[in-house]
């Protein structure tokens, strides 16, 4: 009689077991909500801000909406708690640990889905996890992600954008993500790069291919779609705007652009998408997501957990594990009450630049220090140095919006540079402070964690990580150097020789 209940779907006492393992499931993932509430803040936080994440709002919806398609096939499977799902629980954790001790939000956010993911496969079991399985791949677009494509994206619209203002008869130039067309310059800033059309077309994308298509081919054809048609839309409205500005004003050519791009331009060019795929959709929209038959395997003692109450304690234990262990290693490193700019053999100090003022970003650091130094041959370097007791949110070495520019900065990207000095090196430009026309600098940024170097933003994190998690000091120093572009000077030159004459980064921020 057991044998026949359980086979039956009905657990200890004849009670079935879904209203428990629901139940539980839904305690578990609002405890993991208040444990982990400042990812859940910050995410809740971009998506309803970020005009880049706001496709993330209509995910959340959409899940829940594939979930109850999948309800009368999914009350055919038996829940079982299951112990390799603690596995995806302490893979979320560990994601969650390096985004915290390596200040990066996406590894925290992320970790934060995976364990409520993991919670879901814990709970409910392997049979019901594959039935979910969707669903749950699909809430890491929950997940801001992307912010990556940016800059490529902005060259690539550069590139789409040239030949067409030739084409239409525009004077045009380039330099780097300036266009100098006509009567005005343009920056092809990241908000024009199109990412956030990208990023919302992709995530689109993954949902029509899963309900529509049944071959993987036909599914891989329709995202290149997804990425490719709406790259090269936002080189046709980046041109369009150009184009409308050259003809009338700049004024009224942005004005058009925000509501057509905003409102109409994406939804035009989405529907057009579905429109060219529709002939080759190959999935019935009442097809059966899956067979629940061909789901409904056994589930052994060995991997099984005794009740879902037990499953639910197992699965908040570990997760809580990962911020004690980020707590237990967030120890900052004693610094000097004050420092100063050191003495540079060759070089003496002068006052600052009127004419292109520049001036790095730390806000979250502990000390930061900045001045000019001039040498014999009348070159002149600015240094900017940041130093950091230690690295944790709000205070971080790298994050969005700091060292050599700043969000919203008047200063702007035109291009990366090779390294100079082995440090990370851009060119960049700004309306000059005084008078009409611009200038130029070189900026390069040399980092060190502990006592280890780190040259990239992504040694900066690694080191990072590598020294919280064993214990080792997470004292985090940044030191940028930057000369204007002068007729007759060399700034790359000059920033190699004062990079030379500095020495180690702690002698530079005065910490040796």
């Amino acid at each position: 009689m057991e044998r026949l209940r359980r086979d039956n779907g009905i657990g200890r006492g004849g009670v079935a077991p879904w209203p428990r393992h629901l139940v539980a499931l839904g305690l578990t993932a609002a405890a993991l909500l208040i444990l982990f509430r400042h990812e859940l803040a910050d995410l809740a936080h971009l998506w309803w801000t970020s005009t880049t994440f706001g496709h993330c709002l209509f995910i959340g919806p959409v899940i829940a909406w594939l979930v109850w398609q999948r309800r009368g096939a999914l009350a055919q499977l038996t829940p079982h708690a299951w112990v390799p799902g603690l596995l995806l629980v302490a893979a979320g954790g560990t994601a969650w640990l390096i985004g915290d001790v390596g200040s990066t939000a996406l590894f925290r956010q992320a970790g934060l889905i995976l364990m409520l993911d993991g919670a879901v496969v814990t709970l409910l079991g392997p049979n019901v996890a594959r039935g979910l399985l969707f669903p749950m791949a699909y809430a890491l677009f929950l997940v801001p992600f992307g912010e990556g494509v940016e800059g490529p994206l902005q060259q690539v619209t550069v590139a789409e954008v040239m030949p067409l203002l030739r084409l239409a008869g525009v004077p045009a130039s380039s330099d780097g993500v300036l266009i100098h067309a006509g009567r005005y310059w343009f920056e092809v800033a990241e908000a024009c790069s199109g990412a956030k059309f990208v990023l919302a077309m992709i995530a689109f994308g993954v949902l029509v291919a899963n309900l529509c298509f049944r071959g993987w081919r036909r599914r891989a054809t329709f995202l290149l779609a997804c990425v490719a048609v709406p790259v090269v839309a936002n080189g046709l409205r980046a041109f369009g705007t150009i184009y409308a500005a050259d003809r009338t004003s700049v004024e009224r050519a942005t004005g058009f652009d925000h509501i057509v791009y905003g409102w109409l331009f994406f939804a035009a060019v989405m529907a057009g998408t579905i429109a060219l795929a529709w002939r080759w959709f190959d999935r019935a929209p009442d097809a059966p997501v899956f067979e629940p038959a061909q789901l409904q395997g056994r589930v052994t003692r060995v991997t099984r957990i005794p009740s879902a109450a037990v499953a639910a304690c197992l699965t908040l234990a570990l997760a809580a594990a990962f911020p004690a262990w980020s707590s237990a290693s967030a120890r900052p490193a004693p610094l000097p009450p004050h420092v100063d700019l050191p003495a540079i053999p060759g070089w003496t100090r002068a006052p600052l630049s009127a004419i292109a003022p520049w001036q790095p970003w730390h806000p979250g650091a502990d000390h930061t220090l900045f001045g000019r130094y001039v040498d014999a041959q009348g070159d002149a370097v600015d240094i900017g140095v940041a130093v950091f007791a230690r690295q944790q949110e709000g205070a971080e070495l790298i994050s969005f919006g700091t060292g050599v520019l700043r969000e919203d900065d008047r200063w702007v990207r035109i291009a990366d540079l090779p390294p100079v000095a082995g440090g990370g090196a851009i060119r960049m430009t700004a309306p000059a402070a005084h008078g009409a026309g611009r200038v130029e600098r070189v900026a390069a940024s040399w980092y060190q964690v502990g006592d280890v170097p780190a040259a990239t933003p992504v040694q900066v994190k690694l080191t990072t990580v590598a020294a919280r998690l064993t214990g080792r000091s997470n004292r985090a120093i940044a030191v940028h150097l930057s000369a204007e572009v002068r007729p007759g000077r060399d700034p790359v030159a000059a920033i190699a020789r004062f990079r030379l004459a500095l020495g180690p980064l702690p002698h530079a921020a005065g910490l040796d």
